[in-house]
């Protein structure tokens, strides 16, 4: 034993350091993390724990329904990591109603209902699965984790699955999230690509719902999907959730409602869930609650709209890529195109080998060679000489060199079946085969078409019930603003320079919510615009208060001030659609002398008389004079102004109310989200003002008058033909009477006047409907009728043709059974010159 001591740096020598020992072990883990758990693989769209699921279920395939209990077990010998993960990840796939058959309660994505225990719930694959997702022969196999069995590397996927399923995980330093498509689309792209023509794809849920894919940027990363539940209107007091977005249940969905409510965004008395077969959350309004603005606070406020931010990362090559939509549908197809090369040439290998020995066969009997084996004084191997030796005449006719595993075979056929043999029937078989084998080169010599062929076979075999259930549409932008319910009174200490929530001994100012902006004005010409709060000083001597509506053009503001550095009055007039929260803004020259003498804030764009008294002790000959708003131009919020008097104001007083200086208000209805808007989108619907309204005429043959508000809702596949409404306008409509089975036509007044109801105007049935309805004066149109693709044309002036009636009568037949079409041809001058500015046409057919 030695008596030396090491020292502590001798005693460590050679030693690894515990920070490089980190850096190889959380490099090792994240790799495992990406590699073999949170990460699909760009072949098959699978992760590891799926496809060793779906490798077990192949196992123990045998048409039977398996307990879902005893699928765990068999994939626990591929599947290192627990049952709980595959019990997760069997139920996640079986969700997804594609490779997987049910029986049992396995849940709901809708209502986040959990399975049941997987020793109560039965599964098997489908037949879809078995189609596309096993062949023993193209699978590359490696060893399961503890060396005793074989587990594909990737299952031979003959499908765009990753994109049909979709995926979501977690690694460590990257994320995927890969939204499901619809199977028919994927199939349809998949056969476009293969003929060189473009596609498109988009995500589709099996929960419904609408997806606005504007910015979906092919599901790469910094795209992004907006996913709407469809709300309905059971009556003005109820409205009805139909479907919830996809990652949200009904029991979120209910919770971020009661939120909403309780946090003042939106008034309701109760919400129930109704959901059985179909999603159904019924939404009790509050008395005197607008249903269309409820809607829209449901969307702004709550799950009944969600945000997803797609971000397509896959296993490539043992490597995470970030790919789009588009390259992962080309990298499947060119996957599936290849496999079905391989399986063909695999294919091609076996029919060759099948047609060497049937011809082998046919030649070993027909030519008596056979009759070798009667030679019994020949020892074995002596036999298999003779055998090859009369073959030797022959050889020529086969494909390949005889070998002698193929003479040991032929000698292995018992005697009854020499006895039995049929040489024609050989012949047929190598005749069949050589068809078979001209198929087979042929199907490789034109891979594409045959991939193409295949595409469409799966279609047909499965495409069945799988159309999109994701109604795709352009969503409106929702101001939160503009649609949250008013929960809150705004006060003002006008002296001391504060505002809030919290002051309740001080001046009212108005109903607003949470979270508007408040803009604000002072005597010394600063305005600001700051957020609602309990307290917020702003500055002393506050002139004028009130809600922010940011891009309202058409609140004016009319202002006549002092300025410190000359003492000139000047008046000017301006709006306030857009400025920087809690910024102080002058709109008076920046001096401590400048001062605000007049203000007003006019929603209308109203130009006031006033009156404004001189000093008394300045020079000026007529001290006290009217003066117009109405003779200045609105300008920017920056305008000095014009010039009102050189002489210190005693006082402006208001004298006289003012009418506005604004022309109407220029709507126009956008028909792909069924929404009235001053943007200049969609079609010219009028030039509006204090009771003007807006005639609406739908498809199911009713009319509704509503107001001008920003806030209503139309819907846009229903709504036909929208204008101003005129009540002296005749309307004219072509519609059909199921129960006759004809189309009439009828021209009628609109009498009623009642706002937010809808008026039947044709025949009442189940399936009426509307072909035409305008207001033009004098309509002319062309009537069609007989063989739809070369029908007879008539042309007919509706108003000379047909009386004016009560809105409630039939009409009078204008066609029959062999109706093709109705066509409008003529213009409405009336309409076209409305509005000469714009050039729009007011009233369309959608």
């Amino acid at each position: 034993m030695s008596n030396t001591k090491e020292t502590p740096d001798e005693s460590l020598h050679g030693a690894a350091h515990v920070d490089e020992k980190y850096k190889d072990w959380f490099l090792d883990y994240a790799s495992y993390v990406i590699l073999e758990r949170a990460v699909p693989g760009v072949e098959d769209g699978l992760k590891p724990v799926q496809r060793r699921i779906m490798h077990a279920m192949k196992e123990m395939d045998d048409g039977r329904f398996n307990k879902v209990a005893n699928v765990i077990g068999q994939t626990m010998q591929y599947h290192p990591h627990g049952d709980a993960s595959i019990s997760d990840a069997i139920v996640n796939l079986g969700q997804k109603e594609l490779l997987i058959d049910m029986q049992g309660n396995w849940g709901d994505v809708r209502t986040g209902d959990d399975a049941a225990a997987a020793r109560y719930i039965e599964a098997r694959l489908s037949k879809f699965a078995l189609d596309v997702a096993f062949n023993n022969k193209t699978t590359e196999w490696q060893l399961s984790y503890d060396g005793r069995k074989n587990e594909p590397l990737a299952l031979p996927m003959k499908f765009p699955l990753l994109l049909a399923q979709g995926a979501e995980g977690i690694a460590v330093g990257l994320s995927t999230k890969i939204l499901p498509h619809n199977f028919n689309e994927l199939i349809d792209a998949s056969i476009k690509y293969l003929r060189g023509k473009k596609f498109e794809l988009y995500p589709d849920f099996l929960t419904g719902g609408m997806i606005d894919v504007n910015n979906y940027n092919d599901g790469k990363r910094g795209g992004k999907v907006r996913v709407r539940a469809h709300i309905e209107e059971k009556d003005k007091k109820t409205l009805l959730v139909r479907d919830v977005p996809y990652g949200v249940t009904t029991t979120s969905l209910m919770d971020s409602i009661v939120k909403a409510n309780d946090n003042g965004k939106i008034k309701i008395k109760k919400v129930i869930d109704n959901t059985a077969a179909d999603v159904e959350i019924e939404v009790q309004l509050a008395p005197g609650i607008s249903p269309d603005i409820t809607i829209d606070a449901l969307y702004a406020f709550t799950d009944c709209e969600v945000s997803i931010s797609p971000n397509a990362c896959v296993i490539v090559d043992d490597k995470p890529l970030f790919l789009g939509a588009t390259d992962l549908l080309k990298r499947s197809t060119d996957f599936t195109r290849e496999l079905l090369r391989m399986e063909l040439e695999i294919r091609l290998a076996e029919l060759e080998e099948k047609w060497h020995y049937t011809s082998l066969e046919k030649i070993f009997f027909e030519k008596g060679i056979y009759k070798e084996l009667e030679e019994k004084h020949k020892d074995w191997e002596a036999v298999l000489v003779a055998i090859d030796k009369g073959f030797g005449p022959y050889k020529k006719q086969l494909k390949r060199e005889i070998t002698r595993d193929d003479i040991v075979k032929l000698t292995e056929k018992p005697v009854r079946r020499i006895y039995r043999l049929d040489i024609n029937e050989l012949n047929e078989q190598i005749k069949a085969i050589d068809a078979d084998i001209k198929q087979v080169k042929h199907d490789l010599a034109n891979l594409t078409d045959f991939a193409v062929a295949y595409f469409e076979n799966l279609l047909k075999k499965y495409g069945k019930g799988r159309e999109r259930k994701t109604e795709i549409k352009t969503f409106d932008t929702i101001q939160q603003q503009s649609v949250a319910i008013a929960n809150t009174k705004l006060y003002v200490n006008r002296a001391d320079g504060f505002i809030g929530t919290s002051l309740k001994k001080d001046e009212f100012v108005a109903d607003c919510s949470d979270i508007d902006n408040i803009i604000v004005f002072r005597r010394d010409g600063v305005m600001l615009v700051t957020k609602v709060a309990d307290k917020t000083f702003v500055g002393k001597d506050i002139i004028h208060v009130d809600v922010f509506r940011k891009g309202d053009e058409r609140m004016t503001y009319n202002m006549i001030y002092v300025d410190g550095k000359t003492g000139y009055s000047l008046a000017k007039r301006f709006n306030v659609t857009g400025i920087t929260r809690d910024k102080e803004y002058h709109l008076a020259k920046e001096d401590k002398s400048s001062k605000v003498h007049y203000f007003t804030a006019n929603p209308n764009g109203e130009a006031e008389v006033v009156t404004v008294k001189l000093s008394s002790n300045c020079a000026a000959k007529k001290k006290e004079f009217d003066f117009y708003f109405e003779t200045i131009p609105i300008k920017g919020r920056g305008s000095m102004g014009n010039v009102v008097t050189k002489w210190p104001i005693r006082s402006v007083k208001f004298k006289e109310k003012g009418v506005s200086t604004l022309s109407g208000l220029k709507i126009w209805y956008d028909d792909a989200v069924g929404r009235l808007n001053t943007d200049q989108r969609g079609v010219f619907v009028g030039s509006f003002e204090g009771e003007d309204k807006i005639v609406v005429f739908y498809k199911n043959g009713t009319y509704e008058l509503t107001n001008f508000e920003l806030t209503n809702r139309y819907d846009a596949d229903d709504a036909m033909y929208i204008e101003k409404f005129n009540p002296e306008r005749i309307v004219s409509t072509v519609y059909f009477d199921a129960d006759k089975k004809q189309y009439n036509v009828k021209r009628f007044k609109i009498e009623t006047q009642t706002l937010n109801n809808k008026f039947s105007f044709i025949k009442e049935g189940a399936k009426n409907h509307v072909e035409l309805v305008t207001t033009q004066a004098e309509p002319v149109v062309i009537l069609r009728t007989g063989k739809k693709r070369d029908p007879e044309e008539e042309e007919i002036s509706l108003h000379e043709a047909y009386e004016v009636t009560g809105w409630r009568t039939v009409g009078h037949k204008i066609a029959g059974d062999d109706f093709v079409n109705v066509e409008l041809i003529t213009e409405d001058e009336e309409a076209e010159t409305e509005d000469d500015e714009t050039g729009n046409v007011q009233g369309e057919l959608f």
